[in-house]
């Protein structure tokens, strides 16, 4: 269960082919077969004049192509450096997600918030590790609704827990025995911004999440 993103995706200007791929390659190709063409025609009996033209047109439209995409990549580039600008004013900020994942490091706990319907009996959880390891198990009380639960890697046996990110399962019941469907989200203050595979991540402790994933901001939590 790994939620680190691959090293961030950058962007970079080479040569028509390379850049543009198949595009590239085509008018590359377009060119020389043209530039052939015409010197190699026979003198005393020319290439047709309607279909010089015609392959004209078409070296045209291949250009075209080219330049339009390198545009487009351009407007990409620019709307990611955008958005990386303006998600880096998350930094510092507590963001909750819509994910169980949260992250234990940089001296704060792995922290979750939980909401279930009222009618639960029993409120139980297990926080796992990246390799499904029960490492802690705690009893909440059910009667609240909802709430917060911090863990700060102590493990049952003593020492800490390595930093990285953790899963929190938790499990309702009502008297009758009846599984209580329960909502847990994480929650941690943000320490980076970065991206990947064309996607916005934050750095949270131990873990990295996508920004497609937040679902709240608040102030930075007072100390």
């Amino acid at each position: 269960m790994s939620v680190e993103p691959t090293a961030a995706a950058t962007a970079t200007r080479a040569a028509p082919a390379g850049l543009f791929g198949g595009a590239g390659a085509d008018f590359n190709m377009f060119l020389k077969l043209l530039t052939t063409q015409m010197q190699n025609q026979d003198p005393l009996d020319p290439m047709d004049t309607s279909q010089y033209t015609q392959q004209l047109v078409q070296y045209s439209q291949v250009e075209q192509s080219i330049q339009q995409t390198g545009l487009l990549r351009d407007l990409l580039g620019r709307m990611s450096a955008n958005d990386m600008t303006e998600a880096a004013g998350l930094i510092g900020r507590e963001a909750e997600f819509d994910s169980v994942i949260a992250g234990l490091g940089g001296g704060a706990p792995a922290s979750w918030s939980w909401t279930l319907p009222r009618g639960a009996a029993t409120l139980t959880g297990e926080v796992v590790d990246s390799g499904g390891r029960t490492v802690a198990t705690t009893v909440l009380d059910p009667a609240s609704t909802g709430g917060r639960y911090s863990w700060d890697g102590q493990l049952a046996g003593g020492g800490r827990a390595p930093e990285g990110a953790y899963q929190l399962k938790l499990s309702a019941k009502n008297a009758a025995g009846n599984s209580v469907p329960v909502t847990v989200r994480s929650v941690g203050t943000v320490d980076e911004v970065m991206q990947s595979g064309g996607e916005l991540w934050l750095k949270l402790g131990g873990a990295s999440l996508p920004l497609s994933d937040l679902v709240r901001v608040a102030a930075p939590p007072t100390a």
